[in-house]
C-alpha cells in the first residue's frame, strides 16, 4: 500500500472514532487548533518555533501557527489554513503532500472564515491558548474539556498502519545520525557540541525538528540522564565512553533511541565493555519477553532482576539478585522506568494507562501490552554520585563494591535503547530500531 493510501486509511478510521465520539458526548463538531506562537520571553519579540498541538498532528503534520482540522458530527473533515503575509518570517515549504492530496482543505485569512463553517450546536475545541474560543464565539468551557481530551487519548495510543510507518521511517533517519556520532568518536577526539552538531547535520534536521534535545554524553557525563549541556571543547584527555540518546521525526511522529559505546584497553574501559555487552544482550532478552496481556510493569520488574545478575555477575554488587532488588540497590544503578509509549510526543499518551506499584514510581509507564503499541524498551546502569552517595550512607553500603564502583564511575553509565511495535500476531513485535542500527553498542573495535 502506498503512503498516500496508508494516510487515507488513517484519516478514514479517525473520522469515523471522532464521530463515535461526538455521538456519544452529544457533539456536533470538535475543532482542533495547531497552536500559536510563543514569545521566548515578554521582554522581546522573537518567538520559539511551533511545536504543533498533537490533537492536529493527528489529522494533519502542519508546523503552522493559528490552522484548524474542524471535523463535524456527519463525518466531514476540514483542514484550515491561513494565509502568511509577513515578510519577516515564513514557515518551511510543506514536506507532506499527501495530506493536502487527501485532506479537503480551505485557505484563510481571518478567523471568521472558520467561525462561520462551525454548526450552531455544541462544540468542543482542543487548543493551547483558550483565547481561541472567544475568535470562534464559543464559551471557553469548551476548550479542553477532561472528558472529550480523555476520550481522544485511547484513539493515538494503538497506532495505525501510518503511523507505524512513520515511525520506522523516524528510527531510519535517527539510525543514520547514530551511525555518524559512532564513526566520529572511534576516530576523533570531537567535543559534544561537534557531536551534536554532526548528528544534525546526518540527519538533516535543525534543532527544533528533533523529537528532543539530543543527548550527547561524554565520559561521566554519562551519569546525567539527561544531559544535554554540551561540553564545547574536546577533553584534553579523550574520553572512553559515549553515550547518545536521540532521535528523528517523520511528519510528527517520533524516534527515540539510544546507544552507548567503548573505546580503549586499559582495565576499566575493559570492564564497561563487558557492562555494555550484557546490557545489550539484557535489552533484547526483554524485547523478545514482550507478551500480549501482561502489564508493562512486569517487564520493568523482569529489568530489574536482570541488573542484579549483572552487577553480581561484574562484582559491583556483592549480594545476590534477590537481595539487590529487594533492598533497593538495583534503584542505585538503574534509577528510571524501562520505557515509554511513542508517537507524536516522545513520552507519548497511553504511558499510564493504570497505576504502578508502589516499588515503581519512577516508571512513567504501566499499560496492559496490546497490539498497535508502540513503546520504548531502554533499561541502563549508571554511576550517577549523588544516588551512590546515598547509597554509601545507608544499608545498601555494605552490598556495594566501591573499588569497582571507583573504576567505573569515570565512564558514567550505560543505556540500550529500541523502540518496538506489537503486532497482531501473540507475542510478536517489530524492533524499528535494530532493522538499520542493528548493534546496541560495544567497543568501537566490534563492529
Amino acid at each position: 500500500m502506498s503512503f498516500t493510501d496508508l494516510y487515507r486509511a488513517h484519516i478514514r478510521q479517525l473520522a469515523e472514532n471522532y464521530v463515535r465520539l461526538m455521538q456519544n458526548a452529544s457533539l456536533d463538531a470538535i475543532v482542533l487548533h495547531s497552536g500559536r506562537a510563543a514569545k521566548r520571553t515578554q521582554f522581546d519579540d522573537q518567538y520559539w518555533p511551533l511545536r504543533p498541538v498533537p490533537h492536529f498532528q493527528h489529522w494533519a503534520p502542519i508546523q503552522e501557527a493559528d490552522n484548524f482540522v474542524v471535523v463535524l458530527a456527519t463525518g466531514e473533515v476540514v483542514l484550515f489554513r491561513k494565509r502568511i503575509t509577513s515578510f519577516w518570517e515564513r514557515p518551511a515549504r510543506l514536506d507532506c503532500a499527501h495530506v493536502l492530496e487527501v485532506l479537503n482543505w480551505k485557505q484563510f485569512e481571518n478567523v471568521t472564515d472558520v467561525r462561520t463553517s462551525l454548526p450552531k450546536g455544541r462544540v468542543s475545541i482542543i487548543s493551547e491558548d483558550q483565547t481561541v474560543a472567544d475568535d470562534l464565539h464559543v464559551p471557553r468551557e469548551w476548550v479542553n474539556e477532561a472528558s472529550i481530551l480523555s476520550a481522544l487519548d485511547p484513539l493515538r495510543a494503538r497506532k495505525t498502519a501510518y503511523e507505524a510507518r512513520c515511525i520506522a521511517i523516524a528510527n531510519e533517519r535517527a539510525a543514520s545520525g547514530h551511525r555518524a556520532l559512532f564513526d566520529a568518536f572511534a576516530n576523533t577526539n570531537a567535543s559534544e557540541l561537534d557531536l551534536h552538531l554532526l548528528y544534525l547535520r546526518a540527519t538533516s534536521q535543525d534543532d527544533p525538528e528533533t523529537p528532543y534535545k539530543n543527548i550527547v554524553a561524554l565520559g561521566d557525563n554519562a551519569a546525567i540522564l539527561h544531559h544535554i549541556s554540551y561540553e564545547k571543547t574536546p577533553r584534553a584527555v579523550a574520553a572512553h565512553s559515549l553515550l547518545v540518546d536521540a532521535g528523528a521525526t517523520c511528519f510528527g511522529y517520533c524516534s527515540d533511541i539510544t546507544r552507548t559505546w567503548v573505546k580503549g584497553s586499559d582495565a576499566p574501559s575493559t570492564l564497561f565493555r563487558a557492562l555494555v555487552l550484557r546490557v545489550e544482550a539484557m535489552q533484547m532478552r526483554l524485547c523478545d519477553r514482550v507478551t500480549l496481556g501482561e502489564p508493562y510493569e512486569t517487564l520493568h520488574n523482569e529489568a530489574h532482576r536482570e541488573v542484579a545478575t549483572i552487577l553480581r555477575d561484574l562484582e559491583v554488587i556483592s549480594v545476590d539478585e534477590n537481595e539487590a532488588v529487594d533492598t533497593g540497590v538495583t534503584r542505585t544503578f538503574f534509577p528510571h522506568g524501562l520505557g515509554h509509549s511513542l508517537g507524536l510526543q516522545c513520552h507519548d499518551i497511553g504511558c499510564a494507562e493504570m497505576p504502578t506499584t508502589t516499588k515503581n514510581t519512577v516508571l512513567r509507564a504501566n499499560f496492559v501490552i496490546k497490539p498497535g503499541q508502540i513503546f520504548t524498551i531502554e533499561p541502563g546502569v549508571y554511576f550517577i554520585d549523588t544516588l551512590l552517595a546515598q547509597a554509601k550512607a545507608d544499608d545498601r553500603r555494605a552490598a556495594i563494591r566501591w573499588d569497582i564502583v571507583e573504576q567505573l564511575a569515570p565512564l558514567g553509565g550505560v543505556r540500550i535503547e529500541d523502540d518496538v511495535r506489537v503486532t497482531d500476531e501473540a507475542a510478536a513485535i517489530e524492533n524499528y530500531t535494530r532493522v538499520s542500527l542493528p548493534k546496541g553498542g560495544g567497543h568501537v573495535n566490534d563492529s
